[in-house]
């Protein structure tokens, strides 16, 4: 069997092309092993592969292009394919299209729309059987009505000459719409077109746009020609669908326990379907256990990346008929709890623990021996032993730092299967982590499957870190760095930036061991979601990196970066002063200028050195500080003096890349702000602010981009999941391209435009392949950023609501209204809403008080996650008005 490939694709000299697939001769999908193809003319290039020993009855193949710095893409998995399993053909020819990952048109194959969205759209037509064909036809049509079919019309008889009434019809094929012709060899070179067919009404409907397609060549003997065309030439960004964000944590139901849970996902379902939302956003839903008080509510600190969060699991459904009365004294504690405005975390943490273990005692034996358990421990053994082991090793030392732990604080894999064995005394320890999370797994699957069985679909969230002292660290320290942490950049909503407090990710390890870690996460995250949020996406291209001795993020730089090198500061002129430049520059000036008259409070951590202070050895980083005023009594002078110690200390132009001996430097952000800055020369001030420049918005641009196409490309292969990713604060231009060029969805939010000249970003300019929305949980909602910023909202009421006058001082219900219909009716694919901010078109249904719809302040490291409904899952379900009202502008939007 021989395959001749051609395909068209614009390269330069140096350039070349590839194709693999899953037969020894095309490398077996090995791109180092990929088959090389022939420049032919102009954009052609083609290949041919000799097939003797067939391993399998259908190939299926994909491209490679390799640019001349040896860099490497692989075209879109496109689902090509060729059937060699009938005889007698000898020769194959594919004539194919690269598929680009950034065609907005892929994203309708990934598993929420070909599986949930689309399923009910789906129009079938049988295929005709044709006596020696020569060509096959295959092409895409994702978004075609009922009834409608993809049909095939062209300039010979075989093609209906055009002929609109009796047009070819060609027929499902997995992605493909795809039909087998017998093509005379007289009528080349042929015309043609693909239109659209309405079978039920017997119609032609439309072709598609652009040119008509050209096939030259002939029909061959014992030859089949196959023509992968992509994507028929329709209006294809006309679905658009509008979704609802909310943490579970936050749902309230009749039967809940203080807190939300997986059960409650079905009646926000419900509700969805309602008022037409086709999708329901959560925030992450791992297990965060680490300190068991409420800090570990941060729902970005998991403990594990797989394990779901004991928190979210309903005990009366664990218990069910059987096991009814062990949980009936806690139904008073369940209505005080469910009682209270926001969740109270180690309350409902508390009895929920408590009821999980009795529950286990009583239900251990039988539960062990259940089938539906045996298959869950073995498609999670891998994360789920060692999790297990982790929590009970985490209990039994009272602390989640494995670095304390008296044994077992290096992770073994032999001991720690001695430890599993149920042979082992500790058994009960570890299997109640089993218990829990077979539940758990449960509970979210069948929310999932409720929420596709009424064509909706779940998204949900993962966290860009791992928690320092979490069952991932322990077992594989070694794909992070723990002697970081990572954080983000200031911002407007935390001006020192931000420390999460993960080690960053080691991404040599990572790649060396094909980001395994990676894939199994996103298998994981397939069981329960549809489609998901890459937090911090910007982290795959590089991370804010923060030393472990300092607290606030405003002390990071990115990493990986091009640092600057000293000679460039005395290329341009300038005396390099290590001192001056890399350590906290403090005289009395500079003492006024941050404390005034309370400067002297500040002498007793300082020593003298001339005219000018450093700091004393026991406060000279942020750390030390840290734990001196942690011992001390937190009065608000004490607070004072902690905050003004750590900004002497980030008062920095430069920060030290280690082990360079003196001779590489990356610039502390926000350089201009620093007294120490404000006190140099004019001159030297304009000579660093260029080199700045370059550092921050040059230099790094090219390669922050090989770092990210080194990395997401891989991880998106693993997964066919829609992915969306938080492309939000200080964003290289080189991460909207790789996005783009991937087919990652972005997000586009109101008031933190990209563009760096506009105050407001308007949902009426987002790009298709983006999700719009007015808050995401780290932001206030649209009625408490209203009462802000008075002079920024009277400038959004006039420019972006095009209102006349002087603005409400409240956002009254029919501004909220105003700006979410302007979401609705936004080009972009998803418009999704904080269910707060979709109450808040309501004036009698809405929260009293704007400030309590809050979830997050990013500013407050240690932020008590704890916003809850007002209102019930069932009442909301109830409000037929609203709901009504909602769901007519959801339709009128064409959502």
């Amino acid at each position: 069997m021989t395959i001749h490939f051609y395909i068209r694709f614009f390269t330069r000299p140096g350039e070349s092309l590839l194709v693999t697939g899953n037969t020894d001769e095309l490398g077996n999908n090995d791109v180092e092993k990929a088959h090389p193809l022939t420049w032919l003319s102009h954009d052609l290039w083609t290949g041919t592969v000799t097939i003797n020993n067939p391993q399998t009855d259908v190939i299926h193949y994909s491209y490679i292009y390799k640019g001349m710095d040896g860099f490497q893409v692989q075209e879109w998995d496109d689902h090509k394919t060729i059937d060699i399993s009938k005889k007698p053909m000898q020769e194959i020819r594919v004539m194919d299209n690269w598929n680009p990952a950034g065609e907005f048109e892929n994203a309708f194959y990934t598993d929420p729309f070909q599986e949930i969205l689309l399923k009910e759209q789906e129009t079938r037509t049988k295929a005709k059987p044709v006596k020696n064909a020569t060509h096959y036809f295959k092409v895409k049509a994702p978004l075609l009505e009922k009834n409608e079919v993809v049909c095939l019309l062209g300039s010979n008889r075989a093609l209906a000459d055009w002929d609109e009434t009796d047009p070819v019809l060609l027929h499902r094929e997995n992605n493909w719409w795809a039909v087998k012709l017998h093509l005379p060899k007289e009528s080349f070179p042929i015309q043609y077109k693909y239109g659209v067919y309405n079978i039920k009404s017997k119609s032609f409907v439309r072709f598609e746009t652009g040119e008509n397609r050209w096939l030259h060549g002939d029909a061959l003997v014992n030859t089949l020609t196959i023509l992968h065309d992509g994507f028929v030439r329709l209006p294809n960004a006309t679905w658009r669908g509008a979704g609802v964000v909310l943490p579970v944590f936050s749902l309230r139901s009749k039967n809940s326990f203080g807190t939300g849970e997986f059960t409650d996902l079905k009646l926000l379902v419900d509700w969805a379907v309602k008022t037409g939302m086709k999708m329901i956003q959560i925030l992450p839903v791992n297990d965060t256990i680490a300190t068991h008080t409420w800090m570990d509510s941060y729902p970005y600190a998991a403990i594990s990346a797989f394990a779901l969060h004991p928190l979210y699991l309903n005990i009366s459904k664990v218990a069910g008929k059987e096991f009814a009365d062990l949980i009936k004294p806690l139904k008073k504690k369940q209505v005080q709890l469910n009682e209270l405005s926001e969740v109270d975390y180690e309350a409902v943490m508390h009895v929920k623990q408590a009821a999980i273990k009795e529950l286990y005692m009583v239900q251990k034996d039988k539960w062990l021996k259940d089938p539906d358990f045996a298959k869950f421990f073995y498609q999670n053994e891998h994360w789920l032993v060692p999790y297990a082991v982790f929590c009970s090793l985490r209990d039994r030392f009272g602390t989640a730092d494995f670095n304390q732990w008296k044994t077992n604080n290096i992770y073994n894999k032999e001991a720690i299967q001695k430890l599993a064995s149920p042979k082992s005394k500790q058994y009960d320890e570890v299997a109640i982590h089993y218990f829990t999370q077979y539940h758990l797994h449960s509970q979210l699957q069948e929310a999932a499957a409720y929420a596709h069985k009424n064509g909706v679909i779940l998204k949900g969230d993962i966290a860009i870190g791992v928690y320092r002292y979490g069952s991932d660290a322990w077992v594989e320290p070694e794909l992070y760095h723990m002697e970081m942490q990572a954080g983000a950049p200031p911002d407007d909503f935390a001006v020192r930036g931000q420390n999460w407090g993960f080690p960053t990710y080691n991404w040599e390890r990572m790649a060396a061991g094909g980001f395994d870690w990676w894939h199994k996460r996103f298998v994981q995250m397939s069981n329960y979601f549809d489609a998901f949020r890459i937090d911090h996406i910007l982290g795959f291209f590089r991370i804010w990196s923060i030393p472990m001795n300092a607290v606030e993020g405003i002390m990071g730089h990115f990493v990986p970066a091009l640092p600057v090198y000293k000679e460039e500061f005395e290329q341009r002129g300038i005396w390099f002063n290590p001192v001056r430049y890399c350590q906290p520059y403090i005289n009395d000036t500079v003492l006024w200028e941050l404390f005034g008259p309370n400067k002297e409070k500040f002498y007793p951590y300082l020593d003298t050195a001339g005219n000018q202070y450093t700091l004393k050895q026991d406060f000279a980083t942020q750390r030390q500080v840290e734990i001196h005023f942690d011992a001390l009594e937190r009065t608000e002078e004490n607070q004072h003096l902690r905050q003004g110690l750590y900004d002497l200390i980030s008062n920095v132009i430069l920060f030290e890349q280690p082990g360079s001996q003196g001779r590489e430097f990356h610039f502390r952000i926000s350089m201009e702000s620093t007294t120490s800055f404000r006190h140099l020369e004019g001159y030297v001030q304009d000579k660093l602010k260029e080199l700045y420049i370059n550092y921050f918005y040059q230099r790094q641009e090219h390669f922050w981009m090989q770092e990210g196409l080194r990395k997401l490309p891989a991880l998106k292969r693993s997964t066919n999941m829609l992915i969306c990713g938080e492309d939000l604060g200080m964003v290289p231009q080189c991460v909207p391209v790789v996005m783009k060029q991937l087919g990652i969805v972005s997000l586009e939010i109101q008031r933190m435009p990209k563009d760096i000249h506009s105050e407001f970003f308007h949902p009426a300019q987002a790009p298709y392949l983006s999700v719009v929305t007015p808050s995401t949980h780290d932001m206030s909602t649209i009625r408490g950023w209203w009462e802000e910023d008075r002079t920024k909202t009277q400038r959004f009421f006039n420019t972006v609501l095009g209102q006349w006058g002087e603005a409400p001082a409240t956002c009254e219900a029919w501004i909220n209204k105003a700006i979410v219909i302007q979401h609705l009716q936004s080009p972009a694919m998803w418009a999704t809403f904080q269910l707060q901010d979709l109450l808040g078109m309501n004036e009698t249904l809405r929260r009293e008080n704007p400030q309590e719809e809050r979830i997050n302040i990013p500013a407050i490291p240690k932020h008590y996650w704890r916003y809850r409904m007002h209102l019930t899952l069932e009442q909301l379900i109830k409000e037929k008005e609203f709901n009504e009202e909602l769901e007519e502008y959801v339709r009128d939007s064409g959502r």
